[in-house]
């Protein structure tokens, strides 16, 4: 009896013990990573030999907000403040997060540990760094040339990046034995990896990185923080509302031939002194004591998608002076900072003439729209779900804009304009939104009947801007890249289905929500109001230019714009839209927009951008390029445009911006393949693809690079244009494009991936120096 009990016990517990084995934490065993022993004769230079490699094969993803597990690698500062595993673009927190802004929130290493960021730098004996391990995964299995990466590899922009610390390597390696740096990409070359290894096995020194400025440049400097820093009320006020407007510029001196760029911050010291900034989370944030404003040189690589530059120069000096302080007014009481004061800017800077500040917004219009349509973030789809995939934006003349030239009714709306998002719980949302929308809504019915009142015979073609008859920022075009957007002069494209008219209010308030206010690290609250705010904005920009269109084409398009689900937003939110006064201006009743935008073009020729050579050749005669070699490559191109994917399916299955890079002998042409989608509309924060159309997608072809994320690159010789074109044209099935990427295309794993990549850099900078810089590749597809 005992017996059997012991044999019944053994076997209970070997049961047992199988199963708690079973159910044991999973440790992965140690990975194997080799690195060579260093072989360096000399001292390895963090400026000389080791920042010219990560502008070649790093930076490309780690810069900007959205760097992987926020490793920015464009700044001294951002390889020695490390990693970190807090998420910067979260759209499920309840609170604001703490920001970690590099140059502002913390100025040393220390201080970086204490908010969380781990060295990938420093090594643990036995254990290499952190970034020496990662480099030597990236090589343990080298991709097929040209070949697409496994299906099962994530590469997209929302991927779960682990950001493994130093004691969690094995086991990431392990798991994730293909995510070795630089991650799913044709990797280092052997003297770029021997050369980054020996770097860290000697203590992976970053020196300070420093600026030093010319005699010149630092009386210019001087110049501009004097300027901006005199003590008399109006200059304060003035001073404020520039700095709200710069704290994102890329700042320049026009005629500096050393192209140092600067930002404008709040320091607590004055100028001629160290800049010591003080870090707010928003430019519209008050602070406590004595400030000054000054100008403090960029350090960072300069990447293109946050180089949004603005230029400074005795020139802009005297043009500010003229509009802001030439004009006869008066502040005695300067306004305080506080979320009231951030959230109208209408009335915070009400004692500075409105006509000042539209002006002022006007001359760099392109600038403003960059700002809210590139930054400041780096994956912008609480801005760009709410706007359609092409669409034309002009701006109302400041003499013809209600706000600017009656004070009577600036004054009755003023307050109807404060903008949401400020308050970042929850409990706040629905009501904060509710009272928002309706001043939005009782704004636009007061507007309507003033302009009504004033224009009862409505609005002519002269109230739009015309760039003062130099000015190119006049006419915009904006292309959605779907989390992302790009902005260029001129409208280029063809007809889009939606145009844009904005005046002073619209333009100021989409800057503040966008931009001025617009907290990265904001909770799910705060990011909501934002969008839905944006939308108010869309709507009254388009309901703006239905004004200039005859009142019984009005509501044709309005439909056409706001169809099936849409419908119902515009009964229960948007305001109504002005059916009954008319317009001075008359238009082809079928085809209103295409015909408007011909009167528009003609009236505003001399700022209306570069001639049409490719997108509406089907319906007048399109510009001729200057060289036959163009020529060639245009009458090629044409043949993609000005049609659907219902006609032509190819075009649904394009990347959102391709580059197309054409040999032409000695020369090579780059153009830009831009993938419009259709929406039946652009109104819910929610279910878009539910509302994509794709047999209704077009296609834009512009000469140049157009965004900053491309999505693929193909490279074909002029002679085999045409076999690339017909390739196009015969797709049938969504498969089709690995077939053409094979042959056409370069893809991540291609031999010469990194050279056709800085291509792209290079073409930028012998074609807009100014604008120039790297392209980032974290949206670079897989086909």
């Amino acid at each position: 009896m005992k017996k059997r009990y012991w044999l019944i016990g053994a076997v209970l517990l070997t049961i047992l013990g199988s199963l708690l084995f079973m159910l044991r934490p999973v440790s992965a065993p140690p990975v194997a990573v080799t690195l060579p022993e260093s072989q360096a004769v000399s001292a390895i230079d963090y400026q000389r030999d080791v920042r010219p490699i990560f502008e070649q094969k790093c930076i490309a993803c780690h810069a900007c907000y959205d760097a992987p597990c926020q490793l920015k690698l464009s700044s001294h500062a951002g390889v020695a403040r490390g990693a970190s595993k807090q998420l910067v673009y979260d759209g499920t927190r309840t609170e604001d997060a703490e920001p970690n802004r590099l140059y502002t929130d913390a100025d040393t290493e220390q201080g970086w540990r204490q908010r969380g960021f781990y060295s990938v730098l420093d090594s643990q004996h036995p254990q290499a760094a952190l970034m020496a391990r990662m480099l030597a995964l990236g090589r343990q299995e080298p991709w097929e040339a040209n070949a697409r990466l496994p299906d099962s590899l994530d590469i997209s922009i929302k991927r779960d990046n682990q950001c493994a610390g130093p004691d969690e390597f094995d086991t990431f390696a392990a798991r994730h034995p293909a995510a070795g740096m630089p991650f799913a990409v044709t990797g280092l070359t052997d003297d770029e990896y021997r050369i980054l290894l020996d770097w860290l096995a000697q203590g992976a020194s970053v020196p300070e990185q420093q600026a030093p400025l010319s005699a010149s440049l630092e009386r210019k400097v001087r110049r501009w923080e004097h300027w901006l820093n005199r003590s008399d009320n109006r200059h304060r006020l003035v001073a404020r509302y520039l700095y709200e407007h710069w704290f994102l510029a890329h700042l320049y001196f026009e005629d500096d031939q050393d192209q140092m760029f600067f930002e404008l911050v709040r320091s607590r010291t004055p100028s001629g002194e160290p800049v010591d900034v003080i870090a707010t989370v928003r430019p519209t944030d008050g602070i406590d004591g004595d400030f000054y404003y000054r100008l403090r040189p960029r350090l960072e690589s300069r990447v293109h998608k946050t180089h949004i530059t603005y230029p400074l120069s005795q020139t802009k000096m005297k043009r500010l002076e003229r509009l802001f302080l030439e004009p006869d007014w008066a502040v005695t009481t300067l306004p305080g900072y506080g979320p009231a004061q951030s959230a109208n800017p209408f009335v915070t800077f009400a004692a500075i003439p409105a006509r000042a500040r539209y002006q002022y917004l006007l001359d760099n219009a392109e600038y403003f729209v960059r700002t809210f349509i590139r930054g400041p973030v780096c994956r912008g789809q609480i801005a760009t779900d709410v706007i359609r995939d092409q669409f034309w934006v002009s701006f109302q003349a400041p003499g013809h804009d209600l706000f600017v030239t009656d004070a009577t009714h600036r004054n009755q709306v003023q307050e109807w304009l404060s903008l949401p998002g400020l308050k970042s719980d929850l409990l706040s949302l629905g009501p904060d939104w509710l009272a928002h929308r309706e001043a939005r809504n009782r704004y636009l019915a007061a507007r309507q009947q003033d302009y009504a009142r004033i224009y009862p015979e409505g609005p002519a073609l002269d109230h739009l801007w015309n760039g003062d008859g130099h000015n190119r920022d006049a006419l915009l075009t904006i292309f959605r890249h779907h989390d992302s957007a790009s902005v260029v002069r001129g409208w280029q494209g063809d007809v889009p289905t939606t145009l844009w008219v904005m005046d002073y209010p619209l333009l100021e308030r989409t800057y503040y929500a966008l931009v001025a206010n617009f907290n990265v690290y904001g909770s799910v609250s705060h990011q909501a109001q934002t969008r839905l705010y944006f939308d108010l904005i869309r709507n009254g920009a388009e309901a703006n230019l239905l004004r200039f269109l005859p009142a019984e084409v009005r509501n044709r398009l309005l439909h056409h714009w706001y169809d099936n689900s849409a419908r119902i937003k515009l009964f229960t939110t948007y305001a109504d839209v002005d059916e009954t006064t008319p317009s001075r201006i008359a238009v082809a009743t079928q085809a209103p927009l295409a015909d408007f935008s011909r009167q528009v073009l003609a009236a505003l020729a001399s700022v209306a951008g570069p001639p049409e050579r490719l997108n509406r050749c089907q319906r007048q005669t399109c510009a001729q390029a200057e060289y036959p070699v163009e020529q060639e490559a245009d009458a090629q191109l044409r043949r993609l445009t000005g049609v659907t994917a219902a006609a032509l399916p190819s075009i649904k299955w394009l990347p959102e911006v391709s580059l197309l890079r054409i040999e032409a002998g000695d020369r090579r042409l780059v153009y830009s393949l831009l993938h419009n989608r259709d929406h039946s509309n652009v109104a819910f924060m929610l279910g878009e693809d539910l509302r994509l159309r794709p047999h209704n997608d077009t296609l834009t072809v512009l000469p140049g690079i157009v965004g900053s994320y491309p999505n693929f690159i193909f490279n074909v010789k002029l002679e085999e244009l045409d076999d690339f074109v017909a390739a196009l044209m015969a797709m049938a099935r969504a498969e089709d494009i690995h077939t053409l990427a094979r042959h056409f295309g370069i893809r991540r794993t291609h031999p010469e991936f990194w050279s056709y990549f800085h291509d792209m850099h290079r073409y930028l900078q012998e074609t807009t120096p100014l604008e120039a810089g790297l392209l980032d590749m974290n949206r670079y597809l897989n086909l």
